[in-house]
C-alpha cells in the first residue's frame, strides 16, 4: 500500500472515531430509559412505591436513598444490580435483568476509584440518572 493511501484511510478511521459518541449521556436520557423499565416497580419518582410494589418479595428498592445509605453514590454496585450481576448473591430477588439495557455503543464510566470501564450507553444513561434523584 503507498503511503499517502496509508495515511488518508488512517485519518478516515480517526474522523470516524471522533463522531462516536463518548460523551456520558445526560440525566433525561436516562430518566426515559427509568420511565419505560423501572417506574412500574419502583415508582415514577424511584420510591419504590410503583404499581407492582406491593405483589413484590422483596418489595422495590427506594432508589431515591442510595447515597444516603451507602455514604456516597455506589455506581459500580449500581450497575451491577441493574445489570444482574449482584443476583448471584441473592437469588430471590424478582428483578429482572435488562438485556437491552447492555446493548448498543459503550461510553467510559468512572466506576468510583478514578478506574474508568466501557459501559453500554443505556445503563450509563440510567446511572446518572439514578445519580440525579437521590436526595
Amino acid at each position: 500500500m503507498k503511503p499517502k493511501l496509508i495515511l488518508t484511510v488512517v485519518a478516515t478511521l480517526a474522523l470516524l472515531a471522533a463522531c462516536v459518541e463518548t460523551s456520558m449521556p445526560e440525566a433525561d436520557e436516562g430518566a426515559a430509559l427509568y420511565a419505560d423499565n423501572c417506574a412500574i416497580c419502583h415508582g415514577a419518582a424511584g420510591r419504590g412505591d410503583g404499581e407492582l410494589a406491593k405483589t413484590l418479595r422483596p418489595a422495590p428498592a427506594d432508589l431515591t436513598t442510595i447515597t444516603r445509605r451507602y455514604g456516597t453514590f455506589p455506581g459500580a454496585h449500581v450497575l451491577s444490580v441493574i445489570d444482574g450481576y449482584t443476583r448471584m448473591e441473592n437469588p430471590g430477588e424478582d428483578m429482572p435483568e435488562f438485556g437491552l439495557l447492555l446493548e448498543g455503543s459503550t461510553v467510559p464510566v468512572d466506576i468510583g476509584d478514578g478506574t474508568f470501564s466501557p459501559v453500554p450507553r443505556p445503563l450509563a444513561a440510567l446511572l446518572v440518572y439514578l445519580d440525579s434523584i437521590q436526595q
